[in-house]
Order: structure tokens, then C-alpha cells, then sequence
């Protein structure tokens, strides 16, 4: 490749911007309920609740490869993908693999999880809760309260798995997944000869996926 190769957006700056967040927000909320500072892991947890919802939104009417529907299409040939990664048979996808859908959608359901137990968990002292505990019994809120402590555990794994794909990419098959989560482009050759859809970000769509996120997040942290 040469330094005047076309280059073609591949990942929207809403994307990029979510998916960096959540890298920041995991370990912060982390390292604020291991240090007890529950004011600050609450305040993170809308924070991460509006990305987690925000995605979810733009992932039915986002950019082509934001897009839920056209990632589920791509789990049938999943069989097929894995047998050229065998093979070292490597071609960059259009989006994500179908290999990287399964790890999208866990992280995604993992992340859900930990939001929605966090939301209405109680402490064992009753001290400390969720914003809509108060919608539940203390017993329910305990049982929810260890949930969120045992799927933070299943976060951690699919987060190894997913930094330990990216290093196989990287070293095994040579491929560099990083560097388009950073800048949205790859060299427009990586697809010769692919019929490419129209991945373009549109203003009304990014608008109402902000505004209903941030109005969730508010009516949330008023209600608490």
C-alpha cells in the first residue's frame, strides 16, 4: 500500500467514540466499587448505560455497519469463515466478521446485564442501591446485587477473548484491527472486488439515537 491508496470509512465516528468509552468506563467502574466510592461508580453507570443504549438504538438505524440486521446475516457463514482463518486464508470483512458478531452481541448482552442488575441492586447493609431499587424488595434487590457481582466476572472473560482475537489477528494473520476502531478507514484495496453498500452517517438518525439515550439517562438519574 502507498501513502496516496484510497482509504473508505468503515466505522462511523459514533461507533469509535462508544466503543473507546467503554474501553475507558469498564475498569473506572471497576476500580470505583473496589474502592467503595459508589458515588462515582453510580454517576459511570448512567454514563455507561446511555453508550450501552445509545448503541443499541444506532444499531437499528445507524451506519450500514452499525447495523444489527446485516451483522445476524453474517452468522451463516460463519462455518466458511473459520475454515479460511484455518487455511490463513485472511480477507477483511466489510464490518464485522462473523466471528467478531458472537463477540459483539455477548459483550453487548453482558454489558445490558451489568447495567440492568446495577439499576435496581441493594447493598447488605441497605446503604447503597440502585436508582430503581426502590421499584423492588430488598431481598430482590440483594439477589440482583449478586447477579451484577458474578456477570462482572463473564464481562471480564469476554473481554480477555476479545483482546486475545485481536492479538491473534494482529500477530497470526497480520491483520491490524486497532488501527480502523481509531481512524474508521481502511485502504480502499482491502475490498477489491467487493460490492460495497452505501455505509454514510445521516443527521436525523444520530440525533434521535443522542436525545433518547440522554432523556433515558436523565429520567433515570431523576427518578433515583
Amino acid at each position: 500500500m502507498t501513502m496516496g491508496s484510497p482509504r473508505i470509512l468503515v466505522w462511523d465516528w459514533a461507533v469509535r467514540l462508544v466503543h473507546w468509552l467503554m474501553v475507558i468506563l469498564v475498569p473506572l467502574l471497576w476500580w470505583t466499587a473496589e474502592e467503595d466510592h459508589m458515588d462515582w461508580h453510580k454517576s459511570l453507570g448512567l454514563t455507561m448505560f446511555g453508550l450501552v443504549l445509545f448503541r443499541l438504538i444506532w444499531g437499528l438505524v445507524g451506519t450500514w455497519t452499525a447495523r444489527f440486521a446485516p451483522m445476524v446475516r453474517q452468522i451463516g457463514s460463519l462455518r466458511s469463515y473459520i475454515g479460511k482463518l484455518r487455511r490463513r486464508e485472511y480477507r477483511a470483512s466489510f464490518g464485522h466478521s462473523p466471528l467478531a458478531v458472537f463477540g459483539v452481541f455477548a459483550l453487548l448482552l453482558a454489558l445490558a446485564t451489568q447495567i440492568a442488575t446495577g439499576l435496581f441492586s441493594v447493598d447488605v447493609d441497605g446503604l447503597e442501591s440502585g436508582p430503581l431499587a426502590v421499584l423492588v424488595s430488598f431481598d430482590t434487590g440483594r439477589q440482583l446485587a449478586e447477579i451484577h457481582e458474578l456477570n462482572f466476572n463473564l464481562l471480564a472473560v469476554l473481554i480477555g477473548l476479545h483482546v486475545a482475537a485481536i492479538a491473534v489477528y494482529h500477530f497470526v494473520l497480520k491483520a491490524n484491527l486497532v488501527g480502523p476502531m481509531v481512524t474508521g478507514h481502511r485502504p480502499r484495496s482491502d475490498f477489491d472486488g467487493q460490492a460495497l453498500p452505501e455505509n454514510k452517517m445521516r443527521l436525523f438518525p444520530i440525533m434521535t439515537a443522542i436525545i433518547l439515550s440522554a432523556a433515558c439517562v436523565i429520567a433515570i438519574s431523576e427518578f433515583g
